[in-house]
């Protein structure tokens, strides 16, 4: 496992992060202890989760874990806040994601979406509160793009503020708009880059067919929101080339779009979301097999 700095922070997280997503809405507590038991074992530092994940649920669990294993000091904690992004909800939502988690500070506290209705000023502001009050260590963003991104650093920088250390955005081998942007300026600005889905919420494991029925309880079932952003032709398309490429080199269409996203230049972790301990080993399996460079290339084509 590689521990890459986190920013300009002095914290450090592991290549491949636990996303706890699935936590109290796909799997129950027991199966969730199970996961992060695993994702420690196998050397994972980075959790990753948010008050919008099943409505909270995600977060109790992964405090009842904090708490049953005493290992709030081995873990870089990640949380966020969604909806308006206003003084009062921020600093109303930072105490909530404390109770729950069972703790006296996050790490890594990120705004979970932009909002255009809430002066991004008061935004930054009231995240430097958390800094200051010593609830978060650093602050970050989910789902900005480069120039959100970019005003964000320029009205911390305006404010004496505390800055943004991490961004996260969603990146696999259909969705690459960060590429363009959002990871030239991580690289020039020393921001954490904090990738999702490298499976396309699991669009690119190839049991959605173009046209064909949603399975019952898979992902895009239980978030149907899924489908809006990845049933288009083009993407279909890239899975197909994936299907090939895996009958091709004999390994899975999973291990191959894990590799791919996981040995991305500019990425600082990746982070896997899982329902049991074998998709937190096929992450690493892919990462330790890692991909050839003209294969790389080939995938990178579609």
């Amino acid at each position: 496992m590689e521990y890459r700095p986190l920013g300009q922070t002095d914290l450090h997280v592991s290549s491949i992060g636990l996303g706890c997503v699935t936590f109290g809405r796909e799997i129950a507590a027991p199966d969730a202890f199970a996961v992060m038991d695993r994702a420690v074992e196998r050397g994972i530092n980075l959790f990753d989760t948010a008050e919008a994940y099943a409505a909270g649920a995600s977060e109790e669990v992964v405090g009842q874990w904090l708490c049953a294993r005493s290992a709030r000091d081995e873990i870089v904690l990640a949380t966020k806040v969604a909806g308006a992004q206003t003084r009062e909800h921020i600093l109303a939502s930072a105490e909530d994601s404390l109770r729950r988690l069972q703790t006296d500070r996050i790490d890594l506290f990120m705004v979970h979406n932009w909002d255009d209705d809430t002066p991004l000023e008061e935004t930054i502001a009231a995240l430097d509160t958390l800094v200051q009050q010593g609830k978060t260590r650093c602050v970050g963003c989910s789902n900005y793009d480069a120039d959100q991104l970019a005003q964000a650093l320029d009205q911390a920088a305006s404010l004496g503020a505390a800055r943004m250390e991490a961004t996260e955005p969603n990146y696999n081998l259909v969705v690459r708009d960060i590429e363009e942007a959002l990871l030239p300026l991580c690289a020039s600005r020393q921001i954490g880059a904090i990738t999702y889905s490298p499976l396309g919420a699991g669009f690119l494991t190839g049991k959605y067919r173009r046209d064909g029925e949603v399975p019952t309880g898979t992902r895009f079932d239980v978030i149907p929101g899924h489908q809006d952003i990845y049933f288009k032709d083009e993407f279909f398309d890239v899975v197909e080339g994936l299907r090939a490429k895996a009958a091709e080199t004999g390994r899975s269409m999973i291990d191959l779009a894990l590799a791919w996203t996981i040995g991305q230049p500019g990425v600082t972790s990746v982070l896997v979301g899982a329902r049991g301990t074998d998709q937190i080993d096929q992450a690493f399996a892919a990462e330790a097999a890692g991909l050839p460079a003209d294969l790389r290339a080939a995938l990178s084509a579609l």
